[in-house]
């Protein structure tokens, strides 16, 4: 017996004081709705209404009934109209996850436009270098880099691409020299990201193909930001995702390596619970980023 369903029955008949106009107005037939209170009263051990082959009329706990179960449907429906009303209102908390460095050098700078446009929403951004639990952890949404996403429960959307490429302060290619070749590099004191999938082993993409570099770095830092830092101080060769090096390259504080060879292009994707995936926060948060990216 759904009860929610059988107490609308109820205070329809109770309002309408009859069981026919009641079956009327709600589609069904007079002998549902009369079973549907038998087994409502059964289910109470006691009796709501009382029926005469002219009228019909409310016990003391048929009037209880009506009461408590006007406040539950009441109570019910206030709850529906605000979550359709709000349904498209950026507002309650939103919890985003990131890395470091995409963090700190994309995230950050749009948050004062973003919290400017909607001032009701509260934010958390948690910067985490290694892949979480977004479900454990409660985020709404996470913003991972990949060559690929693998199949999950999670919603992936592609909403840029970031380039990885070879990167040296001017002060160590004057002191080391300027690679010719992807060969070159493991001649040249090369600095690591602990994380990468390409630690060990840069494969490199130019003009003439594809070549492999096997890398034995001899400095080695989980946090791309550290690693940028060591760049610049002139401590060895590295790559960087654009959005980390690309003011940096523009100063002129780091030079680009073989600038006609890079690294293949992993995606940025946006990983967000399947519940949440059409949420209005998450949305406006993702319109904010991806406008900040096409840029």
């Amino acid at each position: 017996m759904d009860k929610l369903s059988v107490m609308h029955a109820f205070r329809r008949i109770v309002e309408r004081g009859s069981f026919a106009r009641a079956a009327e107005d709600l589609g069904v037939s007079p002998a549902l709705l009369s079973r549907e209170v038998k087994l409502l009263e059964d289910s109470l051990g006691t009796t709501l209404i009382t029926r005469t082959t002219r009228a019909m009329s409310l016990t003391d706990a048929g009037r209880l009934y009506y009461d408590e179960a006007s406040g539950v449907l009441d109570a019910v429906a206030g709850v529906e109209t605000r979550i359709r009303d709000g349904a498209g209102a950026v507002r309650g908390h939103l919890k985003v996850n990131a890395s470091s460095s995409f963090g700190q050098t994309m995230i950050a700078p749009i948050l004062p436009g973003f919290l400017d446009a909607y001032p009701d929403l509260r934010l958390t951004l948690s910067m985490d270098d290694r892949v979480v639990d977004m479900v454990e952890g409660g985020f709404d949404v996470s913003i991972r880099i990949r060559a690929t996403m693998p199949d999950s429960a999670l919603l992936a959307r592609k909403i840029g691409t970031m380039h990885q490429r070879v990167f040296a302060a001017p002060s160590y290619l004057e002191r080391a020299g300027m690679p010719s070749t992807p060969d070159d590099i493991a001649r040249h004191r090369v600095i690591g990201f602990l994380l990468a999938d390409h630690l060990t082993s840069w494969e490199l993409q130019g003009p003439s193909g594809t070549t492999t570099i096997d890398l034995d770095p001899p400095v080695r830092v989980g946090n791309s930001l550290v690693l940028r830092d060591l760049l610049i101080a002139g401590q060895g060769i590295g790559t960087l995702p654009d959005f980390v090096s690309k003011e940096l390259e523009a100063r002129g504080e780091l030079v680009r390596v073989l600038p006609d060879w890079e690294l293949p292009a992993p995606g940025i994707f946006a990983v967000t619970a399947s519940r949440l995936g059409m949420d209005a926060k998450v949305m406006a948060f993702l319109d904010h980023l991806g406008a900040a990216l096409r840029s």
